[in-house]
């Protein structure tokens, strides 16, 4: 017990070090807070139109403008990062649950077994996943958490071929046939010995995945099986602010510097990530 504290120890000193990861942890935090009391921070509520006003630049009443209906575009974005922050968080660990006991099992095991694991995955791969997200949503229903878990469910393909590929490179490890050798069940060995020793690509993968999530969920709400109005998301504003960037610059700006923003913070803490968790990382 005492050793796996000092590595885990260990890991967090190696993070706490990193100047850019704890910058974007510390964006991601602010960003979470901020959609979490979007209900008592926002200027005005999400669906609050000022019909007379319509769309107009920044001003003392409106920090970031209004769009074309007169609605609060700060207040749509606090309202919509509650969206697209929950999206991209829950969508993400479903793809990360499915992928990485998949690409464990496959991987471990090898054989037949792992042959017909990932000749499904490779089936799957050239199904248009799209369409299965369309029916979904058509067939249960327009539902926030049908939609994220629909979504999760198509982005774990990736995943499991990443987790398959590095627990390959591992199960001849000396450390791993040790413990074989010693009798130490499957289960043990996945959670003890192979999966600290893939966190850190999975950790890269996973923040690599959810602006893809928000991206995919902005695409469904175009199509009108997503988030519907008035609610917003970060994607939807994009759309929006892309359709009318000529007349209304600031529609667009705005929500597209916040998602490039949330984009890098996810960069930065995902390498650091990887860094800290990697067991062969080593202080100078």
């Amino acid at each position: 017990m005492s050793k796996n504290s000092s590595l885990w120890s260990d890991a967090i000193y190696r993070l706490t070090r990193n100047k850019a990861a704890m910058i974007g942890g510390g964006i991601l935090i602010g960003l979470i807070a901020c959609a979490l009391l979007a209900p008592w921070i926002a200027p005005y509520s999400y669906s609050y139109q000022d019909l007379d006003l319509g769309a107009s630049p920044p001003s003392s009443d409106h920090l970031l403008g209004t769009d074309i209906l007169g609605r609060d575009l700060l207040s749509r974005i606090l309202y919509g990062a509650r969206v697209s922050l929950l999206v991209g968080f829950v969508a993400t660990g479903v793809a990360l649950v499915i992928g990485v006991s998949w690409g464990i099992i496959a991987g471990f095991f090898g054989g037949r077994i792992d042959s017909i694991m990932m000749r499904i995955v490779d089936i799957l791969y050239g199904l248009p996943f799209i369409i299965f997200v369309i029916l979904l949503m058509v067939i249960f229903g327009s539902n926030l958490w049908l939609l994220f878990g629909a979504i999760g469910a198509v982005e774990w393909l990736t995943m499991s071929r990443i987790v398959r590929g590095q627990v390959i490179g591992l199960k001849n490890q000396e450390f791993v046939l040790a413990a074989k050798a010693m009798g130490v069940s499957n289960f043990s060995m996945f959670k003890r010995h192979l999966l600290p020793n893939i966190l850190g690509p999975i950790a890269v993968y996973a923040t690599l995945t959810i602006p893809q999530v928000m991206l995919l969920e902005s695409f469904l709400s175009f199509l009108g099986l997503g988030i519907q109005p008035p609610m917003s998301s970060w994607g939807t504003l994009i759309k929006d602010g892309v359709e009318s960037m000529e007349e209304y610059g600031w529609l667009l700006i705005y929500p597209g510097l916040t998602f490039t923003i949330t984009l890098f913070a996810l960069n930065f803490f995902g390498d650091g990530l990887r860094d800290a968790l990697d067991p062969k990382t080593t202080d100078n």
